[in-house]
């Protein structure tokens, strides 16, 4: 299989917070999935069962799928009560049912700054444990993401959880520009978590400073790993999180939000686009 048959999503709430306007870009460029993260400023985890439903439909008049729910679920610190966010969990498990997909985005919780993320292993998998049951008895997927600060932030921690968990139920999302954000090189984490690797967030960025740039524009090694993805016939998602501009919810995603250089996320999320169309075209 070719990579660029492989089916392209996105988080299109970067295009503009009007639901309508996120169809109808995604329209243009023919891609048929978006991996919901939110939804006329509304995040996806705080959505009520009606509120979804109007979604849903508003998506299947546009021949949109989800391809994943882009939960927060993880971002949470490790010290933090969790008994109420497996309930927010439930909740968005109930939410993929109604939005047709397996797939369920997902992290391994924050340890808290000066601290050393080994002390909170037994802790960090024993949350995970629990949520990977409680997917396994609704037959949903979670698919845990390298981000800034949590504990799976590098290729070898990230190792260790798939070592632990991995399976049907617990598979792992690539996002390049985070690895690069922590000083993770791309290259070894992608021969330490190739087995493991089912889903890919494509964006890029500078090891320098951590700005985040069009995919192949930065030091996350986009195309060599897209070659090694081809290789291996990779057959999941891949889905555009450009981070080229200041969207609205990137202050909650972000501790840090630096000035962006586009300003129109229409533009933005067609440039992340096009430079994504030609690294599936080298």
């Amino acid at each position: 299989m070719m990579l660029r048959d492989c089916l392209i999503s996105g988080f299109a709430d970067e295009i503009n917070r009007d639901f309508d306007v996120q169809l109808k870009t995604l329209q243009e460029l023919g891609q048929k999935y978006i991996e919901l993260r939110a939804a006329d400023g509304i995040g996806v985890a705080d959505m009520t069962t009606e509120q979804a439903k109007g979604f849903h439909d508003r998506m299947s008049a546009a021949g949109i799928r989800v391809s994943a729910i882009g939960s927060p679920i993880g971002k949470i610190g490790i010290t933090d009560d969790f008994e109420p966010h497996f309930e927010k969990f439930r909740h968005v498990v109930e939410l993929a049912k109604l939005f047709d997909t397996q797939n369920i985005r997902m992290f391994s919780f924050y340890i808290p700054q000066g601290e050393r993320p080994e002390d909170y292993r037994e802790e960090v998998i024993r949350r995970l444990a629990r949520m990977k049951e409680y997917a396994e008895e609704h037959q949903v997927i979670l698919f845990h993401e390298n981000e800034k600060g949590i504990y799976g932030d590098n290729a070898k921690r990230c190792l260790e959880l798939f070592e632990a968990l991995a399976g049907e139920h617990f598979r792992c999302i690539f996002d390049f520009a985070n690895f690069v954000q922590c000083k993770q090189d791309t290259l070894e984490a992608y021969r330490m978590l190739e087995p493991y690797i089912a889903y890919v967030h494509v964006k890029d960025a500078l090891m320098a400073d951590g700005e985040v740039v069009v995919a192949g524009e930065g030091d996350g090694h986009v195309a060599e790993i897209f070659g090694l993805l081809e290789k291996k016939q990779f057959q999941g998602f891949l889905s555009l999180e450009p981070h080229l501009t200041n969207f609205s919810g990137l202050e909650t995603l972000e501790a840090s939000v630096r000035r962006k250089k586009e300003q129109d996320g229409i533009d933005a999320y067609k440039k992340a686009y096009g430079g994504l169309q030609k690294l599936l075209n080298l």
